[in-house]
């Protein structure tokens, strides 16, 4: 699915916010987006890879969420590194970034017609994520994640 054109983008100085329809159940993306065997598939832009081994999902308020991503051209490490302040499965994720005070809010809302709609809002953006390279390449690890969910229902993008 192709993102919400008007919710992407910055809402206020220092937000972003991502909206994506997918044809699935919210259980499954939030498994998706919580479990390192699915995350590796689809985690980080076009151009990179997050091997499960680089992934730490301590899923409870408190615990740790970290993932190194691995630059495909010359094997440059990106890690961040979170702490999860709410998980309520499968409606809601929330993690906050320590080193940038960036918070991710996660909501995934079943639509009642076999699709769910997967709203990420981010807060206390750093202005380099803000810039429009930065979120073309956030857009290409959505697109990622698209084609991965479709190819775990059975659809083909």
């Amino acid at each position: 699915m192709t993102p919400d054109a008007p919710r992407n983008g910055a809402a206020k100085l220092g937000e972003l916010t991502y909206t994506r329809v997918h044809r699935a159940s919210p259980a499954l993306l939030f498994d998706c987006m919580t479990d390192p065997a699915h995350l590796r598939h689809f985690w980080g832009p076009a151009g990179t890879t997050t091997p499960v081994g680089g992934i730490v999902v301590d899923l409870q308020p408190g615990g740790v969420f970290e993932t190194t991503m691995v630059s495909d051209a010359d094997g440059t490490a990106y890690t961040m590194r979170a702490v999860y302040v709410e998980v309520r499965r499968p409606d809601l994720l929330v993690w906050s970034e320590p080193d940038s005070g960036m918070t991710t809010t996660i909501t995934f809302t079943d639509r009642g017609d076999g699709t769910t709609e997967v709203v990420t809002h981010q807060t206390n953006v750093p202005e380099a994520y803000r810039s429009p390279q930065a979120r073309a390449g956030f857009a290409t690890s959505l697109d990622r994640c698209d084609a991965y969910v479709a190819s775990l229902v059975g659809r083909t993008r």
